[in-house]
């Protein structure tokens, strides 16, 4: 299963071979909120709803493992800015070739393990030829396509593809691409002997985990001595710590629950961006949603600010693609809120007293299943809820297919392949948008690449699909004494080392 709760196109390269050495990103700088005196031995203590189940990122899926431990404990040659722009990470410059088949890679001196080993280039070719060999490795798939991984010395790592890969260098800056140290024996479900810029101290299950700076660290030192992630899966609980000063951040703050925080003044909120799709999946192959007139009709039923409201954050996505992706068009023009004309087109369809099932899993919680109901009476479809329990709608809807209208939160960047793939659980099958999908992946230009995508997403939304509620935006309270926390994509990854904490 791609993975449903959590990969943006290679912005700076060009047609020609272009070597990159410094920060190429356009991505907005992390919230500035404080002008104090940074404290070297501060402790931060941020607050996070999901805790991972082990500590193996090479073995195991999910957000909370890719949130604190990429870029802080573990690197890859290549790294992502909060926008999804690629950046140079343990590779201080790389170079694509002219035919996009070859990426060439110059290491940064001086870099070391977390046990004082050097890391060479020979790590990063066992760590990559694992993935490419091993299917039980997180990445695996997207290394289908890698023809040789070598080392022509010990600061410098070729990769050869069989064809060019629009997807491939992003795919580097996930767990595919980070770099282990060969023949290493560490137990990686309950500790690390990674690169970067912390190390762990300690992991209390079901409570806390705690990183320390890593001194001997080859970039710029972390900015804080140490972090603390206090795990806490209720949001309420969470307000309740931050307000009684347990917490310098809390992040996935539920926007009913923030005025508390903010009416407090002893916080900042920021809002920050996500890849976040907040998808209505039509069963496309099932009638009578195989009727495309059907699935325009219901969107077009949807008041799509209104159930923004409800929700209390997000903003309007009428496609596959959002912002934070190449290929991003706004599509607002394809299914605009009209009622009257969704009836039409269902009274065309010979489907005016349509009766409909959503299934959802059911920790997405009432809000917009009982928008969704009452959204839909308005056009004279009934909806019936079916709140069930994630495995139940992994086997039956995911799996089997066995749904009419479904709901999940799509947050894995990069995912339109999933509109291109017609065994995917959404039952949509046009040809026209696999060939532009595999010609977007094949183009070596990526502005000629991110308009095949383009094209493809309207022909997707034109289609009627799905429907694109919202993309997810997150709320992060953060003490006045922090500064530099990210405020954009930090559900897929929370960068902490330029982070500070002022002095009291």
């Amino acid at each position: 299963m791609s993975r449903i709760r959590r990969l943006a196109v290679i912005s700076a390269l060009a047609v020609t071979a272009v070597i990159l050495s410094a920060c190429t990103s356009s991505a907005p700088g992390p919230a500035e909120t404080s002008n104090g005196e940074p404290d070297p031995d501060a402790t931060l203590t941020v607050g996070l709803v999901l805790e991972p189940t082990n500590l193996d990122i090479r073995r195991t899926s999910g957000a909370a493992l890719e949130q604190i431990l990429v870029d802080n404990i573990y690197e890859g040659l290549v790294s992502r800015a909060q926008d999804n722009t690629i950046e140079p990470r343990l590779a201080s410059e790389f170079e694509m070739s002219d035919d996009g088949l070859t990426y060439t890679f110059a290491l940064n001196e001086g870099v070391t393990f977390h046990d004082g080993t050097e890391m060479t280039s020979a790590d990063v070719v066992a760590s990559y030829e694992a993935v490419r060999t091993d299917e039980a490795l997180q990445g695996h798939a997207s290394f289908a396509g890698v023809e040789s991984i070598t080392a022509p010395d010990a600061s410098s790592v070729v990769i050869t593809l069989t064809e060019p890969d629009q997807n491939f260098l992003f795919a580097l800056t996930g767990p595919a691409g980070l770099v282990f140290q060969s023949e290493d024996d560490t137990d990686l479900q309950t500790a690390e002997n990674g690169t970067g810029p912390f190390v762990l101290q300690n992991w209390s299950k079901g409570s806390t985990i705690t990183f320390d700076r890593y001194d001997e660290y080859w970039g710029d030192p972390a900015g804080v001595a140490e972090v603390v992630f206090e795990y806490i899966p209720d949001f309420t609980a969470g307000v309740n710590a931050a307000l009684d000063g347990s917490l310098d951040v809390l992040t996935a703050v539920d926007p009913n629950l923030a005025p508390q925080l903010e009416e407090s003044g002893d916080f900042v909120l920021t809002e920050g961006r996500t890849t976040d799709k907040a998808t209505l999946a039509f069963n496309n192959a099932k009638a009578p949603l195989d009727d495309p007139r059907v699935r325009e009709a219901l969107r077009l039923g949807i008041d799509h600010e209104g159930l923004i409201e409800a929700v209390g954050a997000g903003e309007p996505l009428y496609g596959p693609i959002p912002e934070l992706d190449p290929g991003y068009e706004d599509l607002s023009d394809v299914a605009p809120y009209d009622p009257e004309r969704a009836k039409e087109l269902l009274a065309e369809a010979g489907e005016e007293n349509l009766e409909l099932t959503l299934t959802i899993p059911a920790f997405y919680g009432t809000t917009v299943p009982q928008v969704l109901v009452s959204d839909f009476s308005k056009i004279g479809v009934t909806l019936s809820v079916d709140a069930v329990e994630f495995p139940t709608w992994l086997e039956d809807a995911y799996t089997n297919k066995d749904y009419e209208l479904s709901y999940v939160l799509h947050v894995e960047p990069r995912d339109f392949g999933n509109f291109a793939d017609p065994d995917y659980y959404f039952g949509y099958d046009n040809p026209d948008v696999q060939r532009l999908y595999s010609e977007a992946l094949t183009e070596i230009d990526p502005d000629a690449s991110a308009e095949l995508l383009a094209e493809a997403a309207r022909i997707v939304s034109e289609d009627h699909a799905a429907d694109w509620l919202y993309t997810g935006q997150t709320i992060t309270a953060v003490r006045p004494i922090v500064s530099g926390f990210p405020q954009d994509s930090i559900n897929s990854r929370i960068d902490l080392a330029g982070v500070t904490v002022a002095a009291d």
